[in-house]
């Protein structure tokens, strides 16, 4: 097996893993909806927590990213340079508040953003 064989391997995992983790996220979020009987608190809650997922699917999309440049050397046999997400990440990084802008556009992601506004309202509501 080639090195891009195992990074694929390795990213693979660790972007499923931010999956299952955006999911406990989701799942506290709806616990917090319920158990929390404070509408303010609450609300901040489901807010942290939606900017939590917003920040681990950013990741996870970096994550992706260095995966498609993998699969695409491997499906073309193309020279590739295996473990380079940092370097590559690092190259383009943005500062400030352009980052702050990713982690915001995660957000606004339809899979990141559903149930949030939805659980706002709810706690509201209840």
């Amino acid at each position: 097996m080639n090195p891009l064989h195992h990074e694929w391997l390795a990213l693979q995992s660790q972007h499923e893993r931010y999956e299952g983790l955006a999911l406990v996220v989701k799942l506290a979020a709806f616990a917090i909806c319920f158990l929390v009987s404070d509408t303010t608190l609450s609300l901040a809650l489901l807010a942290l927590l939606w900017l939590q997922e917003a920040v681990l699917k950013t990741f996870q999309g970096r994550l992706g990213d260095r995966l498609l440049v993998v699969e695409a050397g491997l499906k073309s046999g193309a020279d590739v340079a295996a473990m380079q997400l940092h370097s590559d990440w690092l190259a383009g990084r943005p500062h400030g508040l352009g980052l702050v802008l990713q982690y915001l556009k995660s957000a606004l992601r339809p899979t990141v953003a559903l149930p949030y506004p939805l659980l706002m309202l709810l706690s509201v509501v209840v």
